[in-house]
């Protein structure tokens, strides 16, 4: 049951040194809401805020996961992505899990161009062309790593094109690609492996949905956007 958390954990932050903020210029929120076996469970939010060159995006996230009524998983947690033009200069986390505090204090070194790192798992270097797992921007898409927004670990990942479909979501239908992000390390246990869907609708760059099966049939969707 712990390793299975891990890529709970993983999917609850769903950025890059080059995030395109162009394409989120024209957004003050996107809501997205969390399910499991079709029941909501919960919500995962992002809010944007402009000044000049400069772009702020907080991630508040919360979700209760129970067994015969008695609660068996809780996440409440909070990040904040700093951005100069397309250029990430600093992330910040804390997360609670099950009363446990996990955090990641990243900043970019513009001697080293890379990021420092000090987080729950992991502590170090890292190139800026890792992504942090966040779903509100496709560079998710775009990269072949990325850095865990819960603790700090570099995940390796592989994505692949799987087709156009048409989604249908609260009542509107959207034309939307299809990907699959995988681990890159097949090797790894399966309770370990990255292995999410994913449905990107290009007309508003937007990560419209993300599901995944682990003990169940987990879906993050988009409700609303302004």
């Amino acid at each position: 049951m712990k390793k299975f958390f891990i890529l709970i954990l993983f999917l609850t932050y769903s950025l890059s040194s080059n995030a395109h903020m162009e394409h989120y210029n024209k957004f003050n929120k996107i809501e997205m809401e969390i399910l499991k076996d079709g029941e909501v469970i919960g919500y995962n939010y992002y809010f944007f805020k402009k000044d000049g060159d400069k772009t702020t995006v907080t991630n508040q996230i919360k979700f209760t996961v129970k067994l015969f009524g008695a609660t068996i998983f809780e996440i409440e947690g909070y990040g904040e992505e700093k951005y100069i033009k397309d250029k990430l200069i600093s992330f910040n986390s804390k997360t609670l899990q099950n009363d446990k505090e996990k955090y990641v204090d990243l900043e970019f070194n513009e001697q080293t161009d890379k990021f420092d790192i000090q987080g729950s798992s992991y502590s170090g270097m890292a190139s800026t062309k890792n992504v942090i797992g966040n779903w509100w921007s496709h560079k998710i898409l775009q990269t072949d790593s990325q850095i865990s927004p819960v603790s700090g670990s570099i995940k390796e990942q592989v994505v692949t094109f799987i087709g156009k479909e048409k989604i249908e979501l609260y009542g509107k239908t959207y034309e939307v690609d299809h990907f699959k992000l995988t681990s890159k390390d097949m090797s790894l246990p399966k309770d370990k492996r990255l292995n999410f869907d994913i449905w990107f609708n290009k007309k508003n760059s937007l990560i419209l949905k993300v599901t995944y099966s682990r003990l169940g049939n987990w879906e993050y969707r988009v409700k609303n956007f302004k």
